[in-house]
């Protein structure tokens, strides 16, 4: 992070980082940003932190909690759905950079690791043997979140993470979606005239098919990318999370997404990490609800096929 991010961080969360009840003074608000920058971009541990910043550890932990909290009040300012013009900007850019047309967004999960909890932990196990959570993100072309659901057990499976997401909602307000645009998912989650996905690769697709789903990969990676990104710069979620209460994960990680997305905002670039792609699983639902649902989505998808060049 370059010097500038840091003092607009510290301009906008300085005030909430000032101890307003009587007793002991605390540290300075920029050093305990930089307490909790240096927690969440590194897999120190406490101690070592402690001994970077001539702190003690309840100084150093009370500094992340306060400056994770702030972020998180804020996340609202800075993680937003693409609405009006910002909604056209961000399909144009899809466009120029995949060639897929009218895309708001690229949507995908992740597992984040933590420490077994000493309350059911058997529900944290994911299909991949440890204990997480699960964060869902959307973002734009220029892997930008637009949108984040975090906090589930790592065992819930994506398609049941979305559902209970706000994203799943947006799917049916039209306003949400302006000229009829998508955003795009992989295989595991469910094809909706607002959500499209791939097809599935049975050894018989045509060549427009073929066609489609390079473009739709293209369009896609965008999330990949976006997540490579906000684990390289919060190298802590990539490790295990420095922390064992469950209530407090959600702000932790929603507070990693405004530091991701600030520092996209002001052009502050980092490399991105290579995270491995999580195993696809596709789970056909014969509701008639959502059979109808479904329908709209192969109509426009195919569509789309047709008029790919």
């Amino acid at each position: 992070m370059c010097r500038d991010t840091f003092d607009f961080l510290h301009d906008i969360l300085a005030e909430d980082l000032m101890r307003r009840a009587p007793g002991c003074l605390t540290i300075p608000s920029r050093h305990q940003l930089m307490i909790a920058l240096w927690k969440i971009a590194t897999m120190d541990s406490y101690g070592s932190v402690c001994n970077r910043f001539n702190v003690g550890r309840a100084t150093a932990v009370r500094a992340v909690r306060r400056v994770t909290h702030a972020l998180f009040e804020r996340a609202p300012n800075f993680i937003q759905w693409p609405l009006g013009n910002r909604a056209i900007d961000v399909i144009r850019g899809f466009e120029v950079s995949s060639g897929f047309p009218k895309t708001i967004g690229a949507i995908d999960g992740t597992y984040i690791s933590i420490d077994a909890p000493k309350v059911i932990p058997a529900d944290y196990v994911n299909r991949k043997g440890y204990h997480s959570v699960q964060l869902q993100l959307v973002c734009d072309h220029r892997s930008l979140l637009t949108h984040c659901y975090v906090g589930h057990p790592g065992s819930v499976h994506d398609r049941r993470v979305f559902r209970l997401s706000e994203v799943s909602n947006y799917l049916y307000e039209n306003e949400n979606f302006p000229e009829n645009s998508h955003i795009l998912g992989d295989a595991a989650y469910e094809l909706h005239q607002h959500l499209l996905t791939p097809f599935c690769d049975n050894g018989h697709l045509t060549e427009r098919q073929k066609r489609y789903n390079h473009y739709h990969s293209m369009a896609r990676v965008m999330v990949e990318r976006c997540i490579g990104l906000l684990k390289g710069r919060m190298r802590s979620l990539l490790h295990c999370l420095p922390m064992t209460r469950i209530d407090l994960m959600a702000e932790y990680i929603v507070a990693c997404c405004v530091i991701h997305n600030i520092c996209i905002l002001r052009g502050d670039e980092i490399v991105e990490v290579a995270i491995a792609a999580a195993p696809v699983e596709n789970i056909e639902n014969n509701n008639i609800h959502h059979q109808v649902i479904r329908n709209a989505g192969v109509l426009k998808r195919n569509v789309i096929v047709n008029n790919l060049q």
